[in-house]
């Protein structure tokens, strides 16, 4: 087979419409083709992202595209990286690396600078690659964010690339985000769009017959697909966090659900275990009982560790301690585990000092420099080896840590308390391993011989992602 499309772009009406799904099971059936294939977004904004083998950092939704394809994450597949540190401002990411924190005005002059970023990481994919399936950002309808747009149809007009929109009908209103998208654009923005996808359709597809064809005659473009509602896929999520989960297993883990969490999926593993029951709470929500807390990376540690003050997390965490339960930390919760976190220079907002939670012999000072690195090693508590990567600011010192989590690349890593009762590490994707995970449920108390393989759970559903869109594919090479 051979694809007719250098780049293709997969525009949303909406965030969250299945744009990053959609991207990945293109890759995935190119792949299968044997064509070269490489996964790109000219600009994402997540707090969960990815450590790339050329050590940068991209959004997660990439680097999951990348294993659908059957290549290496690069940084050059997610070129601008914004994670928010606030309501109104940002950290930067170019090619992998921090460039500035900026507050929103700031970053929409800066989008020329960031748009010679994007083309330049999209040229040299073209060069290794086939053909690129790009993932757009949000909606192109969001007309106050047109002028040096370099997310959606801003690309797209810049390398003269055909798109596809995508809109989602499981919220409602599917024909009204399609017309009213279309009504948004400009006439040569129009034209670039090659057709429709209708995403996440449960139910009688007759019902749905007389809908398609009026919007067919309405914009004289095509519906390339309906796609199925697919229950249970494991993928990578860019930002939604589950609250609750099905309860499942009687081993109860409870992660506060901080403001400017990150990397959530940390707790993917977790949440498929057969015997965890595991329990996201948000503000206002009461504290259920737990047999382990564990305390989630943040973007802003600082902010976050008093939003557990202000919900009244510390006393909680005390109670669950004195009752014989145990706590993890990871990154900024590792963090939060000190005495003290202090930020001299103003790197995760106004400069200062918060007071920890007290419970490991440490305190953390900011840096501004990032620490981005894949890893591998052992458990320090237990015959298990364990994976994963590091992305943080800040370096943590202090008699905790003695007595660590982790043996990484033959040096210490983390920390656990003298009463064995709380664990912190800088590590993330720590419980993606299966013998590191068996090992931690054990070290917290769960006796349990299941184990959760996320490889093979993510590697299962990319193929069913990938078999139910193939008629996407079959309208996409007959329009050539």
């Amino acid at each position: 087979m051979t694809f007719p499309y250098s780049t293709l772009m997969v525009q949303g009406t909406t965030s969250d419409a299945g744009k990053s799904t959609v991207v990945a099971a293109l890759c995935r059936l190119l792949k299968r083709q044997g064509i070269a294939v490489a996964p790109f977004k000219p600009q994402n904004m997540a707090l969960n992202s990815a450590v790339t083998a050329d050590g940068g950092e991209i959004g997660r939704a990439q680097a999951l595209q990348a294993i659908a394809a059957g290549v290496a994450p690069h940084t050059d597949m997610n070129p601008v990286l914004l994670k928010p540190s606030s309501d109104t401002g940002a950290q930067v990411i170019i090619h992998g690396k921090v460039r500035a924190e900026m507050n929103a005005r700031d970053y929409h002059q800066y989008k020329t600078v960031a748009m010679a970023a994007v083309l330049e990481s999209h040229a040299r994919l073209l060069r290794q690659y086939e053909t690129v399936i790009v993932e757009g950002a949000g909606s192109p309808a969001e007309i106050n964010l047109r002028e040096r747009d370099i997310a959606n149809m801003g690309f797209a007009e810049a390398v003269d690339c055909p798109v596809v929109l995508v809109a989602d009908i499981d919220r409602g209103g599917v024909f009204a985000h399609i017309v009213g998208t279309l009504a948004c654009l400009s006439d040569s923005e129009r034209q670039r769009i090659v057709g429709f996808v209708i995403n996440r359709f449960r139910g009688d597809i007759k019902l749905l017959e007389p809908g398609l064809e009026w919007l067919e005659r309405q914009t004289g473009k095509p519906v390339l697909a309906v796609l199925p509602y697919l229950h249970g896929l494991f993928l990578d999520a860019e930002d939604a966090v589950q609250a609750v989960q099905a309860q499942r297993g009687a081993f109860r883990v409870v992660v506060p659900s901080t403001p400017r969490m990150s990397n959530h999926t940390d707790f993917d593993a977790l949440r498929a275990h057969p015997d965890v029951d595991l329990r996201f709470v948000r503000a206002g929500e009461p504290v259920p009982p737990a047999d382990l807390i564990v305390l989630p990376g943040s973007k802003n540690t600082r902010g976050d560790l008093a939003w557990l003050v202000a919900q009244g997390w510390p006393e909680r965490i005390a109670r669950h301690l004195r009752y014989g339960g145990k706590v993890i930390g990871i990154c900024g919760g590792f963090q939060m585990l000190g005495l003290a976190v202090r930020d001299p220079y103003g790197v995760e907002g106004a400069a200062g000092e918060s007071a920890g939670l007290g419970l490991l012999d440490m305190v953390t000072i900011l840096t501004r420099e990032k620490r981005l690195q894949q890893v591998s090693g052992q458990c320090a508590f237990a015959a298990a080896d364990v994976a994963g990567y590091e992305i943080h600011m800040g370096a943590s010192t202090g008699d905790a840590l003695d007595r660590p989590a982790f043996r990484i690349d033959g040096r210490p890593e983390g920390a656990r308390s003298f009463d064995d009762q709380v664990l912190g590490t800088y590590l993330h994707g720590l419980f993606d391993t299966p013998q590191a995970c068996q090992a931690l449920l054990r070290w917290a108390g769960l006796d349990s011989e299941h184990t959760v393989d996320t490889a093979a759970l993510r590697e299962a559903s990319l193929e069913r992602l990938a078999d139910a869109t193939a008629p996407l594919m079959e309208r996409l090479l007959s329009l050539k």
